[in-house]
């Protein structure tokens, strides 16, 4: 039961927010009716959360996820597998080189950002399949009420 359920992060775009998160739990029907969706897609809010906190009225945009091992999804990957590719500085990937010197007994780190580095890393494609634990959702269009209303009160009885 719990391989099939996601983590759904919902960015609530709204200025007066400050950027705020929210985070929910899909599982069940909603569950199958995500799989199969690419990053870039709307979805409908009432797929998300569960039980009084569905977010009816909510468009939400995919824009990422994980796997189960916390491999990123890449927008232009097709398919849902994991796939190893040469990347330069871009999603899922720094750029950075980290060099350690030691000085008097004081090691230190220092990164260097060279022209044209590049690593071969593994990445996830942008379909969401069983594999899929983590969801990273932004509201592009909103509901009657607001999400602080929604899930605010949910986090702060819990804290």
């Amino acid at each position: 039961m719990a391989d099939s359920e996601f983590i759904a992060v919902v960015n609530d775009t709204n200025p007066s927010s400050n950027g705020k998160a929210y985070s929910l739990t899909i599982s069940g029907n909603n569950h199958s009716q995500l799989l199969g969706k690419k990053i870039g897609d709307v979805v409908d809010g009432i797929f998300v959360g569960s039980g009084e906190s569905t977010l009816s009225g909510y468009k939400l945009e995919i824009t990422g996820g994980s796997d189960k091992t916390g491999t990123p999804m890449r927008r232009d990957l097709e398919g849902g597998n994991r796939q190893s590719i040469l990347v330069t500085k871009s999603v899922g990937f720094k750029g950075n080189k980290l060099v350690y010197k030691t000085k008097d007994g004081d090691k230190k780190r220092f990164r260097y950002n060279p022209d044209g580095l590049r690593k071969r890393r593994v990445f996830r494609g942008s379909m969401i399949t069983q594999d899929t634990r983590q969801i990273n959702l932004k509201v592009v269009e909103a509901g009657n009420k607001s999400l602080e209303d929604l899930l605010g009160s949910k986090e702060e009885a819990s804290e």
